[in-house]
């Protein structure tokens, strides 16, 4: 076997290959997924009277799945009809989720769905955030978004932050699509302005949600469980695949969190 038949595949695209394992997620020992109902394990119930119900059961979600695959510790910042604006501007706070005891060494944000329910195509801009002072960004999607971003930036530094895009989901997100689209946009251009960010594009490289997909994978509007732990197949083997691929970036990633560093002389 030669090293390139592992890092550097000729060819390969990010979900080529699906994980049964942590692969080399395992580097990390504890990860933060901030997101809504499909980062908290979200079942959707219904009634004998066609009343519908919907539970976040977090052990059910795929950072659960992926804490157990992996071997290492996921925080849920997350749950059921979070937008970046409400995470921002109470849900953090109420929670605790700024507080440095639970800082991680690296973050998955998968918001924006409820995002665009709310606010359609009007998602605001790159130009939306000062890099300087998150206190002095604009009050839109990109701009609560890069708050995010920002405030954690501040509580672990060397954190390594890997941004969700939306799946395509047919026939549902047909009058959205341009939306979903331009905030996979917006991803990208996140990913430009800070360092350490990447890109889990499951709007290009996943498959589509579409009917025959969520016979086997959902339950109402929301996923099963075996929805779910597909999820964290997916997102261990696309945050694999970005660690190959980038080797040298994730070289100190065991320094995360700790006062130290590998400073070495060329």
């Amino acid at each position: 076997m030669k090293l390139s038949d592992i890092f550097d595949i000729s060819d390969e695209k990010p979900l080529d290959r699906i994980l049964n394992d942590g692969g080399l997620c395992g580097i990390f020992r504890r990860i933060g997924c901030i997101g809504d109902s499909l980062s908290s394990g979200e079942f959707e119930s219904m009634n004998e009277a066609g009343e519908k119900g919907y539970h976040d059961y977090y052990e059910y979600s795929w950072g659960q799945y992926m804490a157990r695959t992996a071997g290492l510790q996921v925080y849920n910042f997350s749950r059921g009809g979070m937008t970046a604006k409400e995470y921002c501007e109470s849900f953090a706070e109420e929670h605790d989720f700024w507080d440095p005891e639970k800082k991680c060494q690296a973050y998955i944000i998968a918001l924006g769905v409820n995002d665009v329910t709310q606010n359609g195509e009007n998602l605001g801009d790159i130009s939306d955030i000062d890099k300087k002072n998150y206190k002095n960004n604009k009050k839109t999607f990109a701009g609560y978004y890069g708050q995010i971003v920002q405030r954690m930036k501040e509580i672990e530094p060397r954190a390594k932050f890997f941004l969700m895009t939306v799946p395509v989901t047919r026939p549902a997100e047909e009058t959205r699509s341009k939306a979903y689209d331009r905030h996979a946009e917006l991803m990208y251009e996140m990913a430009e302005l800070f360092e350490n960010t990447y890109v889990l594009d499951f709007r290009k490289y996943a498959v589509e949600y579409d009917e025959d997909f969520k016979k086997l994978f959902f339950l109402g509007g929301h996923m099963s469980p075996a929805g779910y732990l597909l999820t964290a197949k997916m997102v261990i083997s696309y945050m694999d695949y970005i660690i190959r691929h980038h080797m040298e970036d994730f070289r100190q990633a065991g320094f995360i969190g700790t006062p130290y560093s590998n400073a070495e002389k060329s």
